[in-house]
Protein backbone atom coordinates (compact mmCIF):
# COMPACT_ATOMS: atom_id res chain seq x y z
CA UNK A 1 0.00 0.00 0.00
CA UNK A 2 1.36 3.51 -0.99
CA UNK A 3 1.94 5.76 1.98
CA UNK A 4 1.82 9.57 1.84
CA UNK A 5 5.61 10.09 1.83
CA UNK A 6 5.77 8.12 -1.14
CA UNK A 7 3.38 10.90 -2.92
CA UNK A 8 5.98 13.41 -1.50
CA UNK A 9 8.80 11.95 -2.69
CA UNK A 10 7.46 11.51 -6.28
CA UNK A 11 6.53 15.19 -5.99
CA UNK A 12 10.47 15.54 -4.67
CA UNK A 13 12.03 13.62 -7.65
CA UNK A 14 9.55 15.37 -10.22
CA UNK A 15 10.59 18.94 -8.69
CA UNK A 16 14.04 17.94 -9.13
CA UNK A 17 14.00 16.99 -12.36
CA UNK A 18 11.89 19.81 -13.67
CA UNK A 19 14.51 22.49 -12.13
CA UNK A 20 17.45 20.51 -13.97
CA UNK A 21 15.54 20.17 -17.34
CA UNK A 22 15.00 24.08 -16.98
CA UNK A 23 19.24 24.41 -17.61
CA UNK A 24 19.49 27.48 -16.08
CA UNK A 25 15.99 29.29 -17.43
CA UNK A 26 14.24 30.64 -14.48
CA UNK A 27 11.48 29.41 -13.23
CA UNK A 28 7.89 31.00 -12.95
CA UNK A 29 4.39 29.51 -11.45
CA UNK A 30 5.96 26.95 -10.26
CA UNK A 31 2.85 26.41 -7.15
CA UNK A 32 0.30 26.56 -9.88
CA UNK A 33 2.21 24.23 -11.92
CA UNK A 34 2.20 21.66 -9.38
CA UNK A 35 -1.14 22.02 -8.24
CA UNK A 36 -2.71 21.86 -11.62
CA UNK A 37 -1.01 18.59 -12.54
CA UNK A 38 -1.50 17.19 -8.60
CA UNK A 39 -5.14 18.56 -8.64
CA UNK A 40 -6.99 16.66 -11.61
CA UNK A 41 -5.46 13.06 -11.45
CA UNK A 42 -6.61 13.09 -7.93
CA UNK A 43 -10.19 14.37 -8.66
CA UNK A 44 -10.22 11.47 -11.19
CA UNK A 45 -9.14 8.16 -8.83
CA UNK A 46 -11.11 9.39 -5.47
CA UNK A 47 -14.38 9.98 -7.96
CA UNK A 48 -13.55 6.72 -9.12
CA UNK A 49 -13.09 5.02 -5.77
CA UNK A 50 -16.25 6.91 -4.53
CA UNK A 51 -18.08 5.69 -7.14
CA UNK A 52 -18.90 9.32 -8.81
CA UNK A 53 -20.50 10.31 -5.42
CA UNK A 54 -19.66 14.08 -5.12
CA UNK A 55 -20.48 13.45 -1.12
CA UNK A 56 -18.61 10.60 -0.63
CA UNK A 57 -15.56 11.97 -2.39
CA UNK A 58 -15.84 15.55 -0.36
CA UNK A 59 -15.66 13.25 2.31
CA UNK A 60 -12.90 11.04 1.10
CA UNK A 61 -10.93 14.44 0.32
CA UNK A 62 -11.97 16.15 3.56
CA UNK A 63 -13.40 19.51 2.04
CA UNK A 64 -16.87 21.00 1.20
CA UNK A 65 -19.14 19.15 -1.93
CA UNK A 66 -19.31 22.87 -3.17
CA UNK A 67 -15.72 22.94 -3.24
CA UNK A 68 -15.28 19.94 -4.66
CA UNK A 69 -17.90 20.30 -7.47
CA UNK A 70 -16.28 23.78 -8.40
CA UNK A 71 -12.75 22.11 -9.14
CA UNK A 72 -14.53 19.10 -11.03
CA UNK A 73 -15.57 21.72 -13.20
CA UNK A 74 -12.50 23.65 -13.33
CA UNK A 75 -10.54 20.36 -14.40
CA UNK A 76 -13.53 19.18 -16.76
CA UNK A 77 -14.39 16.56 -15.07
CA UNK A 78 -18.42 17.46 -15.35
Amino acid sequence: MSRPDDISECVRRALERYFKDLDGEKPTGVYDMVVRNIERPMLEIVMQHADGNQTVAAEMLGINRNTLRRKLIDHALL
